[in-house]
């Protein structure tokens, strides 16, 4: 605090340090003494105020009622300080966002230009004569620049590529950025903004999706308050917020000449389904700066069409190819980063049943499951970093993001049944809607080393069966779907299944003392423990109240508990995915507890709401 002396407003006959009769002059000492009690009690009682007079001489010529003045401006100096400190901060991002809007309506009036043009073209060319007007093919579209090329002559000819040496790498990687940023700030793709996503400065952006090109494509903006280098981190960490990701391995990082880095990456991903296969990928991502201070971070499948070997074989998974996607991450004034990001992918929806295509087919699905999902995590982790987020239950935001990621990974793990993970039939489907049943003989892969098997899974052969199966559903909206499983449990829970999973948790080291496995089933008691920012994920406790063997029993036996994740109530959510996700567990809610999900997953097929429904147990 400055060393001058602070004037407040004196009562009528006060002590002699008076201004004008008006004001008291505070020393710089007294100032002193009354901020060291501040920042303990910006609040004193009339007793404590008492106690600081007599307490400190320095004081002693105050007015109790003067001292009661100067906490009161005080208190008020600091309101308008953490006001004004809002503010700048809100008119911060408006202005960023304000910027950000003008070049997303620059790239729309672009588009619509260029829309316009196509559309007089075409018109010139159903009436010309010369012309035929059968070849409606895009093919026409992509042969442009190859005509481009031979009016310009002038004009080099793109570099060779070959992915076999540096430079031919290198090749690929500029030609991917600049295909890229066509598509991130560019009219490459024709962007249509999804229903619902309303811009603004706490918003979580701006998302579009694709309509009419090769394969299917999202794109996402926003504005976060963490740095570019801290964006760019997390980004490229997509376990840590891909839940479809299953396995990510670097095979090869290569330092270019501009700073940058190219990386071989070999990646996969679970089904969407479990009548589908998983998906693997082989994408060369490159990290390069700009001159503008941003970074960029680009992908794309290496192929034989693209110059690029076609990656190790893994006969489990169908090879799917991603399009020139990435992050764009441009810094802001006064801190923080616009983010733009864009996926594009042909996920091979030939390989699936015919009914299925839509999953692979939906921009809006890859919209909420991968490029939304990036920019909410990266959100989530900005509100915690500055303290936005209160602790809840007593426990950190990140622990409580630690489990719904265990939650989303054991259930994908469930889905595809990999064999290298111990899975193997033992029940196999005849059609779309029986029931597969697997084993799983080597558990600890799952639930962790230090996990002892606990006699009910001695019983069935020494590991964990998992039963599971989809079903087409017609006319039944997803959101509503979840919410009646989530609310009306005893109306489709099967007592003899909890009572399995109550004589598992029993027998297993992290078991509640005392627990009983029975065959009656109470209420249910939702305990809420944390939400994501727009409230599309929420995590929670359920306490089964009441279980044993008759209702006699009930009285003596221990509640049952179960750890919830439920997703995609909010009927305007975009994609529409829903899932309801749930794994038993004890009292204590050890953060190194095994968790064996079963749960439902529910999501959209088309516009005529079918939709495809998952169960695990």
């Amino acid at each position: 605090m400055a060393a001058v002396a602070s004037r407040e407003r004196l009562s009528p006959g006060a002590a002699p340090q008076v201004d004008t009769g008006k004001y008291v002059r505070y020393t710089p000492e007294q100032v002193e003494a009354l901020e060291r009690v501040y920042s303990e009690c910006p609040k004193p009682s009339s007793l404590r105020r008492q106690q600081l007079i007599r307490d400190c001489p320095i004081l002693s010529n105050i007015e109790p009622k003067q001292i009661k003045v100067w906490f009161q401006n005080r208190r008020c100096r600091e309101k308008q300080r953490k006001e004004a400190s809002r503010l700048q901060t809100v008119n911060r991002k408006l202005s960023a966002m304000n910027k950000l809007l003008m070049e997303e309506n620059d790239r729309l009036q672009k588009q619509v230009s260029r829309l316009v043009y196509d559309n007089g073209y075409m018109k010139n060319q159903l009436h010309s004569p010369s012309v035929a007007t059968t070849d409606t093919s895009c093919e026409s579209v992509v042969t442009s620049s190859q005509h481009y090329q031979q009016q310009n002559p002038a004009v080099p000819p793109p570099p060779q590529r070959d992915a076999n040496n540096p430079a031919g790498l290198l090749a690929i990687a500029e030609e991917t950025l600049a295909e890229f940023m066509s598509k991130a700030t560019g009219t490459a793709v024709n962007w249509v903004q999804m229903v619902g996503m309303k811009p603004g400065p706490d918003s979580i952006g701006i998302i579009a999706v694709s309509h009419n090109c090769s394969g299917v494509a999202a794109r996402a903006c926003g504005l976060v308050s963490l740095e570019p280098t801290k964006v760019a981190e997390i980004l490229k960490d997509r376990p840590s917020w891909y839940r479809d990701c299953r396995h990510v391995e670097i095979v090869h990082v290569i330092p270019t000449g501009n700073g940058g880095t190219i990386e071989l990456i070999y990646m996969q991903t679970y089904a969407l389904t479990t009548l589908v296969g998983p998906r693997d990928f082989w994408t060369l991502r490159y990290t390069s700066g700009l001159d503008d201070g941003s970074l960029v971070i680009c992908e794309r499948s290496l192929t034989q069409s693209t110059g690029g070997p076609s990656g190790p074989n893994a006969p489990t998974f169908i090879r799917a190819e991603v399009l020139p996607s990435g992050y764009l991450i441009r810094p802001c004034e006064g801190g923080g980063s616009m983010i733009y990001i864009v996926d594009h992918v042909d996920l091979n929806a030939k390989s699936v049943p015919e009914v299925l295509r839509p999953l692979y087919e939906s921009p809006k699905i890859l919209a909420q499951k991968m490029t939304a999902a990036a920019l909410r995590h990266i959100r989530q982790i900005a509100h915690e970093s500055s303290g936005e987020i209160p602790f809840v239950a007593g426990h950190q935001p990140a622990v409580l993001r630690t489990f719904s990621q265990r939650l989303s990974r054991g259930f994908n793990d469930a889905v595809s049944g990999f064999p290298d993970d111990g899975w193997s039939p033992l029940l196999s489907s005849d059609g779309p809607e029986d029931i597969t049943i697997t084993v799983n003989s080597s558990p600890n892969k799952l639930v962790g080393s230090h996990v002892s098997l606990s006699p009910f899974f001695s019983a069935i052969g020494g590991g964990i069966m998992c039963a599971k199966a989809s079903m087409l559903l017609q006319n039944v909206p997803p959101a509503l779907l979840v919410q009646f499983l989530r609310e009306h449990r005893s109306e489709w829970a099967d007592p003899g299944v909890d009572a399995y999973s109550a004589a598992s948790l029993r027998a297993n080291p992290y078991a509640v003392p005392g627990l009983r496995a029975g065959g009656f089933m109470g209420t249910q008691v939702i305990l809420p423990l944390a939400r994501t920012l727009e409230h599309e994920e929420s995590l929670e406790v359920i306490r089964l109240e009441g279980h044993g063997f008759s209702h006699d029993e009930v009285l003596m036996s221990r509640d049952m508990f179960l750890l919830q994740l439920c997703s995609g109530v909010d009927e305007n959510a975009p994609g529409a995915c829903a899932q309801l996700v749930f794994a038993p567990i004890d009292e204590s809610f050890a953060d190194d507890a095994p968790l064996l999900p079963s749960g439902f997953r529910v999501i959209p097929l088309d516009d005529k709401m079918v939709t495809t429904f998952d169960l695990i147990s």
